[in-house]
């Protein structure tokens, strides 16, 4: 079985992986965007994206053991045929997707989220959102494409989950049981379009001890912190996210 060799790969691979596990099972996945943009530093995003697709799914099977009694089934009914519909999107357009620009509508919405919620939040009195079916639909839609696209999935569903407030454990249960759906339903289109050969499943195999010691870490990480913490961690993590998203897509516009 090929694996990549290359040092360099596995200094930005590793803590990519450890990243996306801590974020993951600990605060509900938001940070986990920023792995394949690390794993992109050594080589091409596509073959960063199919690295990382085996080593999330191993993932979210240790993460549904840990949540399988905590999630939300409501906003699960809204957000899962929503990212199905996205996925297919996706798929579809494959060799029409602009990575970069979907970094970039990324990060907007990441940063737009996050810089709305610490200055008018404060002023709304930072009410609670209910589990709306049509910005459930929209953002499910959105967080299924970019998942497909380069993972990056977390900050569409932190975007509509966030607002309602929910018990921390429930939200972080909530995304696990949404992304094992949808990273599996992922692993067919991207078989299909060949994104598997190679050294590709070599190295994510590799990979697999950092994934369930950033799994285990998360999982210690989220008891250890409280709910109101656990939320001002999660809206930072989104607004770093944004913004990581947001250079990477400038750097490279820059040099068109």
């Amino acid at each position: 079985m090929e694996i990549i060799t290359d040092p360099f790969f596995y200094l930005v691979a590793i803590p990519a992986v450890l990243i996306a596990g801590v974020s993951k099972s600990g605060f509900g996945g938001g940070l986990g965007v920023m792995a394949v943009p690390l794993m992109a530093l050594a080589l091409s995003p596509q073959a960063a994206a199919a690295i990382m697709l085996p080593i999330l799914c191993l993932m979210d099977i240790a993460n549904v053991w840990a949540y399988q009694k905590n999630w939300d089934r409501r906003n699960m009914m809204i957000l899962i045929p929503a990212a199905l519909l996205g996925i297919l999107v996706g798929t579809l357009s494959f060799s029409y997707l602009n990575e970069y620009a979907v970094k970039l509508i990324i990060a907007l919405i990441a940063i737009g989220f996050t810089l709305d919620h610490w200055f008018r939040g404060k002023k709304r009195g930072d009410e609670v959102k209910p589990a709306n079916w049509g910005m459930g639909s929209f953002w499910g839609t959105i967080a299924g494409f970019t998942s497909f696209v380069a993972h990056a999935g977390g900050p569409p569903v932190s975007v509509f989950l966030l607002p309602q407030r929910m018990d921390k454990t429930v939200f972080v249960g909530t995304t696990v049981m949404f992304f094992i759906v949808v990273n599996y339903v992922k692993l067919i289109p991207y078989w299909y379009l060949g994104q598997f050969g190679g050294a590709n499943f070599g190295t994510a195999l590799v990979l697999v001890p950092v994934a369930l010691f950033g799994t285990w870490l998360g999982l210690w990480a989220h008891d250890k912190v409280n709910e109101k913490l656990f939320y001002r961690v999660c809206y930072t993590l989104l607004f770093i996210t944004g913004l990581k998203l947001l250079s990477d897509a400038v750097i490279h516009f820059a040099k068109i």
